[in-house]
């Protein structure tokens, strides 16, 4: 009768003649996942004070638009809250729009900077990786010729 090949010795005994250090793949994770936390702070930042902003712009419309809708004696003065709303209102978008820039500017930077500072994260534990390997390479094939 003809034997099954058991081929789970087989990679076992395969992958244990290749070592493998795993430490690399493990701090690439931590890297990736830091800044994957550090990312979501600066958005979530942004998003909160976004959000600020944009509740302030409504209850200043509102507060605007509750003076426009009270009743007057003259016909003139409703030409006059109109004109008084549109300018307020025109005042009030530019701040507004001012402070969604700033908000904008500085989760850009503050990106830019993380990128910036996981680029030299990576690249250094990319360089320590490859001397480590090197050094292994090196003590095997010494290893080796020595027999």
């Amino acid at each position: 009768m003809a034997t099954t090949t058991d081929y789970t010795k087989m990679m076992k005994d395969m992958m244990g003649a290749m070592p493998m250090d795993t430490t690399a793949f493990t701090d690439m994770f931590k890297t990736q996942a830091a800044l994957t936390e550090k990312m979501s702070k600066v958005a979530l930042e942004a998003a909160e004070k976004s959000t600020e902003v944009s509740t302030k712009w409504t209850k200043a419309t509102l507060a605007k638009a509750g003076e426009l809708s009270t009743a007057k004696d003259d016909p003139a003065d409703y030409t006059k809250a109109m004109t008084d709303f549109a300018s307020a209102s025109a005042e009030t978008a530019a701040e507004h729009v001012a402070a969604f820039a700033e908000i904008a500017k500085k989760v850009q930077m503050d990106t830019v900077e993380l990128l910036m500072a996981a680029g030299k994260d990576m690249q250094e534990e990319t360089a320590a990786a490859v001397k480590k390997a090197t050094d292994t390479a090196t003590k095997a094939t010494k290893a080796a010729t020595a027999k």
